[in-house]
């Protein structure tokens, strides 16, 4: 089914199309938004191996389906959106198979030694998580960019609101790009692994906020 880009400015177009195309988008923002606290939740009432479990929603992969069972649906849906131009085709494809990658790939734990076969590809999970890692910077990178670059586009003239939520745009996608330069700082400096748990959910917030924006999901940020 194509979507009629026409609707998305403000000129008619297929209604029914219009709330498809917004309800993908809100969807793709809200499964951002809830991730960290689904993992953490469930995987709090499991079995903990270790008590580093809770360092990064990436290693809830061992002890819940919490981040499969909602990633792989959020990579789904960037995959599958149509943008208005080729370009944001290719970033939310990209995006979305960077974050197969994340799920495909688990990262390395503590309580797992090396040379243990891991992920849907059973790789040795030395491999697995470099290739975890690089997937994870690529997604949110693309993400960010995506935010800055492409949901800023405007026709020649803007409502006020519409900078207000360009704002919000730019604030969003600079923030993550900022995260991720602190967690390489992080990671240089050795510090503590929970502040990577805590990286993780203000990324994710913000890649679900500027989503949910994206989709008219807060009426006082939307054209009248």
């Amino acid at each position: 089914m194509q979507i009629t880009v026409r609707s998305l400015s403000g000129k008619p177009g297929n209604s029914k199309e219009t709330k498809m195309y917004y309800r993908v988008r809100n969807l793709c923002g809200l499964l951002g938004m809830v991730l960290p606290w689904l993992a953490l939740f469930s995987a709090g009432i499991a079995p903990h191996p270790s008590s580093e479990w809770w360092w990064s929603i990436s290693a809830t992969y061992y002890l819940s389906p919490a981040l499969v069972g909602v990633l792989v649906p959020a990579a789904i849906v960037l995959i599958s959106y149509i943008g208005c131009e080729p370009v944001d085709n290719i970033v939310t494809t990209l995006s979305g198979i960077f974050g197969l990658g994340i799920a495909l790939f688990p990262c390395k734990v503590s309580w797992i030694p090396d040379g243990t076969h891991v992920g849907f590809f059973q790789v040795p999970i030395e491999i697995s998580h470099i290739i975890h890692t690089g997937c994870a910077a690529v997604f949110f990178l693309l993400i960010a960019l995506n935010s800055i670059f492409l949901f800023t586009k405007h026709d020649e003239t803007m409502t006020d609101r519409k900078i207000i939520r360009n704002k919000i745009y730019r604030f969003c996608g600079w923030g993550m790009i900022g995260l991720e330069a602190v967690f390489v700082a992080l990671q240089l400096f050795k510090a503590p692994g929970y502040f990577v748990m805590i990286l993780e959910i203000l990324l994710l917030s913000l890649f679900g906020f500027a989503w949910l924006v994206k989709g008219d999901t807060f009426p006082f940020l939307n054209d009248k």
